[in-house]
């Protein structure tokens, strides 16, 4: 009988990516950006589930595809940056008095297309990560581990990721009948004819998995004091603002300064002490958990380590976090790199989800 060695914990595989993610977020440095790509396409290659798909090749179409948008819209729109370096010109198309600050073509220079670039690099080296993430750990999987006070929104996603592909697939079905019978066509009035047929099989299936849900007792009451639901409503709203208030410190450093992480920390507290409150009152059992062990916790902390580097390093200023935009490329950061090697070590010491035989 085949059978497979464990997977890691998808917790430990989110946080990983988050933390990558994060690391990518405080730089514009390429070298740092295209090494954080890197590092998640080598970890999903050793190791990713041959058993599962592997969305990592659409998250970096989808960045390439952003890189290559921003670029083009720099050329012919411009970003607001000025440059003396002047590539090109563009026919420029006069605009009215009222698009004062917009143009369309003129002259291309070479300070706003780096910017362009490294912009858009680091948000597809983010959409990397992610896609590392889902890659790694599917977010099924991570769905099933939530706390019993997000139990009911984590069905309401597994649902929604289950029927969402279904759609596609009973609209090829429904077309490929039509074709058969000689009704093929293309357009909005196409798409309208399909609608009805797809639209039918979804409202029957989900019927059909209501029923079942119900069969095993899924949306049983809960016994909870209007105390309790005021008590976790009341953390969880203010968790949520400290949340946010710390991540726009973290993202701006002239407006939140040093109160950027402490606002986040105690954000994220609270909400996990509202979480923690509202499952006290709401008991779940859970099948086969997958296990936490020591290579969860490295795999977590390999995560940490970029983040914490490179958030240190743009407070303080390193050399080489922000690339200047100019045609000079700046210096790498020695303990940027070290610490994006550090993230790429999960790859080697994590179990090898790959099928054996049994002897």
């Amino acid at each position: 009988m085949p059978r497979r060695e464990r997977l890691l914990h998808p917790t430990a595989w989110w946080l990983w990516g988050l933390g990558l993610a994060t690391a990518a977020s405080r730089t514009t440095n390429p070298a740092l950006l295209l090494l954080v790509i890197g590092v998640c396409v080598l970890v999903v290659t050793q190791r990713g589930d041959p058993a599962a798909p592997n969305p990592m090749r659409a998250f970096l179409v989808i960045g390439a595809v952003i890189v290559v948008l921003r670029v083009l819209v720099t050329i012919v729109l411009g970003n607001g940056v000025y440059g003396d370096t002047v590539l090109f010109t563009l026919p420029q198309v006069p605009l009215p008095d009222w698009a004062a600050g917009v143009r369309l073509g003129g002259p291309v220079a070479l300070e706003p297309l780096l910017f362009a670039i490294y912009d858009s690099l680091r948000l597809a080296a983010i959409l990397a990560c992610v896609g590392a993430a889902n890659a790694l750990a599917s977010p099924r999987r991570l769905l099933r581990h939530l706390p019993a006070t997000l139990y009911d929104v984590g069905t309401a996603v597994v649902v929604g990721l289950t029927f969402a592909p279904r759609l596609l697939t009973d609209a090829r079905a429904v077309r490929s009948a039509r074709t058969l019978r000689g009704h093929g066509g293309h357009g909005v009035r196409e798409v309208a004819r399909l609608a009805v047929p797809v639209l039918e099989t979804a409202f029957e299936r989900s019927l059909g998995l209501a029923a079942s849900m119900e069969s095993r007792g899924y949306g049983r009451a809960v016994r909870s004091s209007p105390a309790s639901r005021r008590l976790a409503t009341g953390l969880a709203l203010a968790g949520l603002v400290g949340v946010l208030a710390g991540l726009y410190g973290l993202l701006d450093a002239s407006v939140g300064g040093p109160l950027g992480l402490p606002l986040l920390l105690f954000g994220a507290l609270l909400a996990g002490v509202s979480l923690v409150v509202g499952a006290s009152r709401e008991e779940r059992t859970g099948h086969r958990r997958d296990p936490w062990q020591w290579p969860e916790t490295a795999t977590v902390g390999a995560g940490a380590v970029p983040a914490a580097a490179l958030v240190v390093g743009s407070v303080q200023g390193w050399e080489g976090i922000v690339a200047p935009s100019s045609a000079t490329l700046p210096p790498l950061p020695l303990a940027a790199v070290l610490a994006l090697v550090v993230a790429a070590s999960p790859g080697f010491f994590t179990p090898r989800p790959r099928p054996q035989v049994d002897a």
